[in-house]
């Protein structure tokens, strides 16, 4: 039995959110090597989530979920 969150689109908007703070997260000293990596995270996760996303809507409106 899955949990609320499991499916809920306000978990995948959230994941989508954070994709967009770690674009903004300003890496500097030790970590600044790994910004490039960060940003690739940030990019992926927003568009992973964002596709979820569609693909839930899509369906919804063709009736093949609740």
């Amino acid at each position: 039995m899955s949990s609320l969150l499991d499916r809920s689109p306000f978990l995948f908007l959230a994941c989508i959110i954070a994709g967009f703070a770690l674009l903004r997260v300003p890496l500097t000293g030790f970590f600044a090597p790994l910004s490039p990596l960060i940003v690739l995270i940030g990019i992926l996760a927003i568009l992973l989530f964002s596709l979820v996303l569609i693909v839930q809507g899509l369906l919804c409106l063709a009736g093949k979920r609740k």
